[in-house]
């Protein structure tokens, strides 16, 4: 027998956001689920109720209805006492849980004898568990809400402008942490026209952070950190310290400063202090996306705006619930995958009977499941050891081909060899040559020599910019050409024949296109490196 979905109404005062959006609703269904959404679950994200009729769902009034009727139980927010008085003996809940942090949730959700899976719980190391990821989703949204809420409380553009009635000058922003909140909140900065600053511990996402059109800002102090997980780690106080400064520095130049620093289980460290704010230019806003955990900043009140020292900073902590409709189509695919992966059998087959299998093999899902059948399994063990693949045995390298320096050297035989054909056909021609071709010959030869060694042993990552140089210097040959099909300028000098001046004509057309492609492969390779 097929199992029933149930989508709540989100209890949590100004929580706007739904589960599941009547798109997800068709794909539920097709694997053989029945989806109940309690009345008026989605009408804050514009899903009405309507919609899910339309794509499939039945509309339930009522909570108590909706849980009692609910094998399984789509959330966004963990429930509340009163939620989980209405859960059902031996369903299953799905949601953010945060069981480090809500340690009497869990024993009351043990006592209902239920089976959790919390979507902060994914392992996300795992590549395939990225599809699952509902914190990435939720921080992408958040890190845009972030610059959105920044711009409506900031005075000015954000792009630099130049009006008849003056130049206004760019917005500086600082993005304290560059996770997936925090390269967000840089691109949207960015599009933006701002000039966008960023920081984190962990230096391998400097690049990201260039990417997205940002600068990054490295603290003087050499220290890992990165942490489990895609986390960034506590740093030491010798950091700490060092960053302190590098904020303050910041804090004096910047318009705008966004932070997003957060450790799971613990609470929000503190970057910016109450002087630093009070070094801040006036109108200039600080967006706290860590208020729900403390905050960053030591001024900051969670969920309220005020305003200290002349500085506007924003404390809210629903920024993915202030894109209602966005948020909730991101977090219900992710629930949609996961839901695919719970509908396999034994064998790692997919089906689509309505049920599911809560597989403690399967290193995702056991992640996931901090409580099964009512037994407490967070934390889960330590993720499995990949070993590391032998190390191959060293290959001789290949022989060198094409261009560049080879190491092999030729054998004094054949280079006699060739010198010698070489004499020996300059003789023939010499022999019945008249003297003024005996001169342009010599110079021809050590021409091509010269060019030779000099463009083979260039290394090769050079050589479209040597060759296009190249080409359309030594293309001045064509001068030469054109003296040939050019009429004589002086009365009594004989010109060549017919074939000399079509052999000049076609070696002017040549040239052309060798010098004009030139210049052009030149012109192509330096828009490269240009910022457009």
């Amino acid at each position: 027998m097929s199992l029933v979905i149930g989508v709540p109404r989100e209890s949590f005062p100004g929580e706007k956001r739904v589960a599941t959006v009547p798109e997800v609703v068709e794909k539920l269904i097709k694997l053989g689920f029945s989806v109940s959404v309690e009345s008026g679950a989605g009408d804050d994200a514009n899903f009405s109720d309507d919609t899910y009729r339309a794509a499939g769902a039945q509309i339930v009034q009522g909570a108590a209805n909706l849980w009692s009727a609910s094998d399984i139980v789509f959330k966004v927010r963990a429930p509340s006492a009163e939620e989980i008085g209405l859960i059902r003996e031996g369903s299953t809940l799905i949601g953010f849980i945060w069981p480090a942090q809500n340690p009497e949730l869990m024993q009351q959700l043990a006592a209902k004898r239920v089976t959790v899976l919390a979507l902060d719980s994914l392992p996300r190391t795992l590549s395939r568990a990225q599809k699952m990821d509902a914190l990435t989703s939720t921080a992408g949204v958040s890190g845009y809400r972030a610059v959105i809420e920044a711009a409506n409380a900031f005075g000015r553009f954000f792009n630099g402008q130049i009006t008849a009635a003056g130049k206004v000058p760019p917005a500086k922003v600082f993005i304290a942490g560059a996770g997936v909140a925090g390269l967000a909140a840089i691109g949207t900065a960015a599009s933006l026209g701002a000039i966008v600053r960023a920081n984190d511990t962990r230096a391998e996402v400097a690049d990201q952070v260039v990417s997205l059109g940002g600068e990054f800002v490295k603290v003087d102090y050499d220290e890992e950190g990165s942490g489990g997980g895609g986390y960034a780690k506590v740093m030491s106080e010798g950091f700490q310290a060092a960053q302190r400064e590098m904020y303050a520095q910041q804090a004096k130049e910047c318009d705008i400063i966004i932070t997003t620093a957060l450790i799971p289980g613990k609470p929000a460290p503190k970057l910016i202090t109450a002087e630093m704010v009070q070094s801040m230019k006036p109108g200039s806003v600080i967006v706290d996306m860590a208020a729900e955990q403390g905050g960053n900043c030591e001024l900051t009140e969670p969920g309220k705006v005020v305003v200290k020292h002349g500085v506007t900073i924003v404390g809210y902590t629903d920024l993915p619930s202030r894109l209602p409709k966005q948020a909730s189509t991101l977090y219900s695919t992710n629930l949609l995958r996961l839901t695919e992966e719970l509908c396999k059998d034994a064998e790692g087959k997919k089906t689509t009977d309505g049920t599911i299998n809560v597989n403690m093999e399967d290193e995702a899902i056991r992640g996931l499941t901090v409580i099964k059948e009512g037994n407490i399994t967070w934390p889960p063990p330590p993720p499995k050891q990949v070993a590391a693949p032998a190390a191959k045995p060293a290959v001789a390298p290949a022989p060198a081909h094409g261009h560049g320096p080879s190491g092999k050297v030729s054998s004094p035989t054949r280079v006699a060899t060739m010198f010698a054909f070489a004499a020996l056909l300059f003789g023939v021609i010499g022999y019945g040559a008249p003297t003024a071709f005996l001169g342009h010959l010599t110079v021809f030869v050590l021409g091509c020599f010269i060019g030779y060694m000099v463009v083979w042993n260039v290394t090769p990552a050079l050589h479209t910019p040597l060759m296009s140089v190249t080409n359309s210097i030594s293309s001045i040959i064509v001068i030469g050409a054109l003296v040939q099909v050019a009429p004589p300028l002086v009365d009594g000098i004989t010109r060549p024949e017919l074939l000399i001046k079509c052999l000049a004509a076609a070696a002017i057309a040549l040239t052309a296109i060798n010098m004009f492609g030139g210049f052009a492969v030149t012109r192509r390779m330096l828009d490269m490196f240009r910022k457009n």
